[in-house]
């Protein structure tokens, strides 16, 4: 069954801008712009400036498709909230007998002593995400930057490389896990 017409609306607040261009999305705030094409879907975007709005209209859509407009909701007030006050995740090291080492090297992160190995483990960090070691909280990395898809996958890369291999993963805990998630910036 198809439906005729499926609409949501998005709001953005003052001293946010958004401009459409072609399924293009260009979000501007304090912390910087973002950019993100959905030209691959069947949607109407239109802004409604008067009301600082974007609606979404899906014509003609099935099921799968009337859910991509709850994605593409989704990512632009994720967008919206990244120029506003951006993201942070922090990760924690747990090991339970050799101590991990990371260190920050310009725009990697290297992991030495993971299990005792001698080798050393490099993530690249995305571009737009800046990783710190957290001076006064022992063992943690905080990834901070203003799109929530380079945070997250920066950090996802950094708890796969150190996955345990050829181990009881019940028994060998080790690795860097995020223990939390939130905004670079307090919200107002």
């Amino acid at each position: 069954m198809k439906t005729i017409l499926s609409t949501r609306f998005v709001e953005y607040p003052e001293g946010v801008t958004v401009d459409v261009e072609s399924r293009t999305i260009t979000v501007t705030g304090k912390r910087g712009t973002l950019t993100r094409s959905f030209k691959h879907l069947r949607l109407d975007i239109t802004p409604i400036v008067a009301e600082r709005k974007l609606r979404f209209d899906l014509w003609w859509g099935n099921r799968k498709q009337l859910a991509c407009i709850r994605t593409v909701c989704s990512h632009v007030e994720n967008m919206i909230t990244g120029v506003q006050v951006g993201f942070l995740y922090k990760m924690r090291f747990v090991y339970s007998h050799f101590p991990i080492n990371v260190a920050v090297a310009g725009e990697a992160v290297e992991i030495r002593n993971f299990m005792g190995e001698k080798r050393v483990r490099r993530v690249t960090v995305s571009e737009g995400v800046t990783a710190v070691r957290t001076a006064d909280v022992k063992d943690q990395l905080e990834l901070s930057g203003n799109d929530i898809t380079t945070v997250s996958l920066t950090a996802a890369r950094i708890q796969q490389a150190c996955n345990i291999r050829h181990k009881d993963i019940r028994k060998f805990l080790d690795g860097i896990y995020v223990s939390a998630k939130g905004n670079a910036e307090v919200v107002e």
